[in-house]
């Protein structure tokens, strides 16, 4: 008897595609979607800079299916991509803070417009090729780290409860990326040496300010340093993020870098590199894997954005919001990233940067 029917989201690369290799190998029925997001494509796109979700990779999938002999269908999600991930980055952007594409594609469009339609068709399961993994060992179910801690994508996780958690499989989770394509080549994929899809599927070149160029209405203001002093114009917040060095246009003796961004006044303050340290934010949008908060003043690690490493704080709850104190100063907290707690291997839940406190 198998063990249930699952579907497995497919890039068209190596991962999602042993994915579906090692769970038709383990007894499960698979079958085997890509999802259409974005229609535009650039016509010059550098083999090491792949985005996803190309003709090619819709091609690639569909012949790794038919080598593992199960079905492939294509489904088309470009509306609610564009309205709940190309719309809510450029509104970020406008609104003066540093959105996360792909949270918000894993979020909406994946594991609750996806998974949705999935259980609809009477599958068990959704799948991905996620580097995590899901304990399932006790009543409630856990959200891991994967064993690979250099592939670890737990963090893109975050916003998973319960629900999606009950529903869904991760198999890579327990292997090193390292191993991958020699487990996918021994299982004659073509995808095998395909290299990993990089940069933002919407904006193939990596460069999101043109991007942006076409979608919001110019909006300059002053550039101002910490003190007040006006040292120049922007041509709109939405072309900044914090942290940012290049690209301020501004003539001064001294290395300066974007400290904060303000809307209400549309103004940019600069600083020196170390008024971008803070050892304290706050968050809110917050989810909790296990469905509730843990109890507040409870030491944990936090990581402020995907590649940042982990770091020691304690996490302070309330109704809806969530302050992080930090035992060592982080650089360049931005607004609109998120943090994400952790204890041990297990993610606890995670939230969306809203503030930070006063540089250190």
């Amino acid at each position: 008897m198998g063990k249930g029917r699952v579907v497995v989201a497919m890039s068209g690369g190596v991962d999602s595609s042993l994915a579906a290799a090692l769970l038709k190998e383990a007894g499960y029925e698979v079958i085997g979607i890509t999802m259409r997001l974005w229609a535009e494509e650039s016509p010059d796109l550098s083999p090491r800079r792949r985005p996803c979700c190309l003709t090619d990779d819709v091609n690639d999938a569909r012949w790794v299916c038919h080598i593992l002999g199960i079905p492939y269908y294509v489904l088309n999600f470009e509306r609610q991509f564009r309205t709940w991930v190309v719309d809510y980055f450029c509104r970020e952007y406008s609104h003066g803070r540093t959105p996360n594409p792909c949270l918000a594609c894993n979020q909406q469009i994946k594991f609750h417009f996806l998974l949705k339609k999935v259980l609809a068709l009477g599958a068990d399961y959704l799948a991905t090729g996620h580097y995590a993994r899901i304990d399932r060992s006790q009543g409630e179910l856990s959200l891991l780290k994967a064993i690979d801690g250099t592939k670890d994508q737990s963090y893109a996780l975050y916003a998973l409860g319960q629900r999606e958690l009950q529903h869904l499989l991760l198999p890579l989770g327990e292997h090193h990326k390292a191993d991958a394509r020699r487990m996918a080549a021994q299982r004659g994929l073509p995808v095998a040496d395909k290299a990993d899809s990089q940069e933002i599927c919407f904006i193939p070149d990596g460069d999101y300010r043109p991007f942006l160029a076409k979608h919001l209405a110019p909006a300059p203001g002053e550039i101002v340093d910490t003190r007040g002093k006006v040292l120049g114009r922007h041509r709109g917040l939405a072309f900044y993020t914090v942290g940012q060095r290049r690209g301020l246009g501004l003539a001064s003796g001294k290395r300066l870098y974007v400290v904060r961004l303000e809307p209400s006044a549309n103004r940019l303050v600069v600083g020196e590199a170390q008024e971008l340290l803070s050892d304290t934010l706050f968050a809110k949008k917050l989810n909790w894997v296990r469905g509730s908060p843990p109890p507040s003043s409870r030491p944990i690690a936090a990581k402020i954005r995907y590649k940042s490493p982990e770091a020691a704080a304690v996490l302070h709850t309330g109704e809806g919001w969530a302050k992080v104190s930090f035992l060592q100063p982080q650089r360049a907290i931005a607004p609109g990233q998120a943090v994400v707690f952790y204890q041990g291997n297990a993610v606890l839940g995670g939230g969306i940067i809203d503030d930070r406190g006063p540089s250190s």
